[in-house]
């Protein structure tokens, strides 16, 4: 059995937000980080946009969807490289590692040029969103639960432009009108796109769902031509009729 698989996976609760992933592309969104391991004084919390993916094996990715939800897409490895998705760095509690993130950030602060502080600190802050402790917090319904975060392997695309915002402290997080506008503008300039030839799997949760996707396929994603389309359709399995194998 291979370690990691050659395709990365993205899950989600709902066949609708299936849809709008193969008609519009994934839709980056902030997400709220527990940074207390990076012990600063100010925040324990801090939101960055982002699309998050997973290499693990098909054989164990049960209990991650059992988490994460039963309606996904696998992407080639090729694909996810060309459009800058990274795997996370993660931290394994206090250490080296965790010292040398705070002294990478005091550094940035001491420069004498407010230009070079403002460059380092958002150049330190993009690695922050591509790194996460081995356990630690995740917020579930406004609920922090303790998690496993390494047995995830996960990978993520953290948009960079000057159109949005690079990242929202808690309170304006919570705050869903705030929340609503910086993801608005994550939809309207950094939209990840894919073409049919990118994909490996489409999985939809039972059976039962594979006819609705097929259809979906057929009537609104026909911008694309047909060869495509058929295969994109070969793509489609389903969770439950995997089970068995898994």
């Amino acid at each position: 059995m291979q370690p990691k698989s050659n395709t990365l996976f993205h899950f989600t609760k709902s066949q609708e937000t299936l849809k709008l992933i193969l008609l519009n592309g994934f839709w980056p969104r902030y997400c709220l980080e527990h940074i207390s391991w990076l012990g600063l004084d100010d925040h324990d919390y801090i939101a960055f946009p982002m699309t998050c993916f997973c290499d693990i094996p098909l054989s164990r990715i049960s209990e991650h969807v059992g988490f994460y939800g039963q309606f996904g897409i696998g992407v080639t490895r090729q694909w996810a490289e060309m459009n800058n998705l990274n795997p996370v760095i993660y931290v394994a509690g206090e250490n080296g590692i965790t010292a040398s993130f705070r002294d990478l950030m005091l550094q940035g602060e001491q420069h004498s040029s407010e230009d070079l502080q403002k460059e380092a600190k958002i150049s330190l802050r993009y690695i922050f969103a591509h790194a996460k402790p081995t356990v630690g917090n995740m917020v579930i319904d406004g609920e922090p639960i303790e998690k496993h975060f390494y047995q995830e392997s996960e990978w993520r695309h953290v948009p960079k432009s000057s159109n949005i915002n690079e990242y929202l402290i808690k309170s304006n997080f919570e705050d869903k009108n705030k929340l609503f506008k910086a993801n608005n503008k994550t939809k309207e300039n950094c939209m990840l796109e894919f073409g049919p030839r990118d994909i490996r799997y489409i999985f939809v949760k039972s059976d039962s769902d594979i006819p609705e996707i097929i259809n979906f396929i057929q009537k609104d994603l026909d911008r694309h031509p047909l060869n495509d389309l058929k295969i994109l359709m070969s793509r489609v399995v389903s969770l439950e009729s995997m089970s068995d194998d898994l």
